[in-house]
């Protein structure tokens, strides 16, 4: 977008176009929020399903955030859909704390009448478990955390729904490499090198089989890891195909 262009769809209360009430607020803007959000095919009783938890995450956060307005705060209520994050930002602090908002548990609701009218039309959790559900879902889904922030004079409470995923562990595997005579190879590679040599009495010989339970492996990936080992003069093996076992190698 031209850094110029501040929206290119804006939804203002007091803009006379529509009637300005909360109820009505919360179907435009969901509406609005949820229209890039992806849905895969599936077949319920014959009949396509087109909710998925990120839907409900999104309304749970809408409904959190017009729940726990201080309406007579400065600055209104604010959502802003970017192209790579929602934001939910409403007047007034977290009543039980962000730490506790994160947690659940706890509700206490600033506008109890409001998320009584949220939950007659099934929206909204109570006892405090909308938040942690948030949490839950981006956590299943991969995307980066939901971050929390409060801010003071004035109060407001800001959460920030990003849509960018969060690096997958094999690839932070990968990159936490460490020299190992010369060749790199990746951390858990190292431990389970490290794990095999300390598990290894030393003159003692052992099958590939007895130290597979110990890396927690398949047995073709414990017979590769002990190549290595040989290869790196680690490890000795007794020189035949059928029946091979393995011992520490001699330094004498």
């Amino acid at each position: 977008m031209d850094s110029a262009i501040r929206w290119t769809d804006r939804l203002q209360s007091s803009s006379g176009e529509w009637s300005g009430n909360v109820c009505d607020f919360y179907f435009r803007v969901y509406n609005k929020i949820i229209k890039d959000v992806k849905v895969p095919f599936k077949m319920v009783g014959g009949e396509r399903v087109d909710d998925t938890p990120v839907h409900k995450a999104l309304r749970e956060a809408l409904a959190n955030c017009l729940i726990n307005a201080d309406y007579h705060g400065v600055r209104g209520v604010v959502i802003r859909k970017e192209a790579d994050k929602i934001t939910f930002a409403n007047p007034g602090y977290v009543r039980t704390g962000k730490k506790q908002m994160r947690l659940g548990g706890e509700s206490d609701p600033r506008n109890k009448s409001l998320m009584k009218m949220f939950n007659l039309i099934n929206i909204g959790e109570r006892a405090g478990s909308g938040v942690p559900n948030i949490f839950n879902v981006w956590n299943d889904e991969g995307f980066v955390e939901p971050e929390i922030e409060e801010r003071f004079d004035p109060d407001r409470t800001i959460l920030t729904l990003s849509f960018a995923k969060k690096a997958t562990k094999k690839s932070d595997e990968k990159k936490a490499t460490k020299k190992s005579d010369g060749k790199k190879v990746t951390k858990k590679t190292q431990e389970q090198y490290d794990a095999i040599l300390a598990f290894m009495e030393n003159g003692r010989w052992y099958k590939a089989n007895e130290l597979t339970e110990l890396l927690g492996v398949k047995e073709t990936r414990t017979k590769m890891l002990l190549r290595a080992l040989v290869a790196d003069k680690k490890l000795e093996d007794n020189g035949v195909t059928k029946g091979k076992t393995y011992r520490k190698a001699n330094k004498n």
